[in-house]
């Protein structure tokens, strides 16, 4: 008979699960934040040519249709923001197809808010006290750190002027991988998440700033006041060597946003990946107008992992994916 019916994490555990989450939601009605719930399933989904989003066919009003799990609740939430609901909060459960492992699982739990007006500056340190409010401990000082010069120090090299073929052997010597053939933002992400982001955070926490504008995703894109060169407006944040937020100076601009859905498909196409119906309703949001201001998405599971002292995410899920 099979025993895999057990939970993945303790009862214990879960009791230790559920106090965080109390914590978390005590922190926002303190700063007065409207939790809000929005649908796991969407008609658009994330067109992001480096996430795998899941889709099912249901019938609806409209007769059958394809509809898409959530990797995140972002669209939604940008469409009560367009609708004026001031700053909002969610505990939401989100999907991404094959991120299992000891820091992923498919279905997972994303704590996601926006601030109307609060610049990028004001949001990360609200996230780093979200941090501390939640592990109830101190976990050292913040030092914030631009992705550039972490490339160069760690790594010798310069992320946004190194030929892709000196990035691609900087990634097979790291990693161990066959990389020849990879392109430029596949090299630097393994760059990162190999020879890099172990080292981040082990002294306290660590924020990243200024990434490659090609990895804005829905941030905002500006010029970095020391060299010039265009970056995303995005952070995030490092704790013993594991990234538990991202965080943007939202995008608010409708044609710009609908040319980065067009272009991330394009992408998708070339990988063999599929496209992704793009989410029309966030476009007429934010032609609608969308506030200004900016937005975070916090690994709810990671972060209670590592509140826990648990070695896996699964550690901290009642049903982690392979027991579901």
């Amino acid at each position: 008979m099979t025993t895999d019916w057990r939970p993945s994490a303790s009862i214990e555990t879960l009791r230790e699960r559920a106090r965080l989450l109390a914590r978390v939601r005590a922190f926002f009605a303190e700063r007065d934040v409207l939790e809000v719930e929005t649908p796991m399933l969407g008609h658009g989904g994330s067109t992001d040519p480096h996430l795998a989003s899941l889709s099912l066919e249901a019938t609806t009003p409209a007769g059958r249709e394809r509809l898409w799990l959530q990797t995140s609740p972002e669209f939604h939430m940008k469409r009560l923001l367009a609708a004026g609901s001031g700053p909002v909060f969610q505990l939401a459960r989100s999907f991404r197809d094959g991120e299992v492992g000891r820091r992923h699982n498919l279905e997972f739990t994303m704590l996601e808010w926006y601030r109307p007006g609060d610049t990028l500056d004001e949001l990360i340190a609200e996230t780093q006290a979200l941090i501390r409010y939640v592990l109830g401990r101190d976990p050292g000082p913040c030092r914030q750190c631009r992705y550039r010069e972490l490339f160069r120090t760690q790594v010798g090299l310069d992320p946004f002027t190194a030929s892709l073929t000196t990035l691609c052997q900087a990634a097979e010597r790291e990693t161990g991988m066959d990389l020849h053939d990879a392109e430029r933002d596949a090299c630097l992400d393994a760059l990162m998440a190999f020879a890099i982001e172990p080292h981040l955070g082990q002294e306290g926490l660590e924020v990243v700033v200024d990434y490659p504008a090609s990895q804005a995703a829905l941030a905002r894109k500006h010029r970095d006041p020391e060299d010039g060169e265009v970056v995303a407006a995005r952070f995030e944040v490092y704790w013993q060597g594991v990234e538990l937020a991202n965080g943007y100076d939202e995008l608010t601009d409708a044609e710009e946003q609908a040319a980065r859905f067009v272009e991330d498909n394009r992408e998708r196409q070339r990988l063999g990946r599929g496209e992704v119906d793009a989410d029309v309703r966030l476009l007429a949001a934010l032609e609608a107008g969308m506030p200004s201001g900016s937005g975070v998405a916090l690994g709810m599971d990671r972060l209670i992992q590592l509140a826990l002292g648990k070695a896996s995410v699964a550690e901290v899920m009642a049903f982690a994916t392979p027991r579901c």
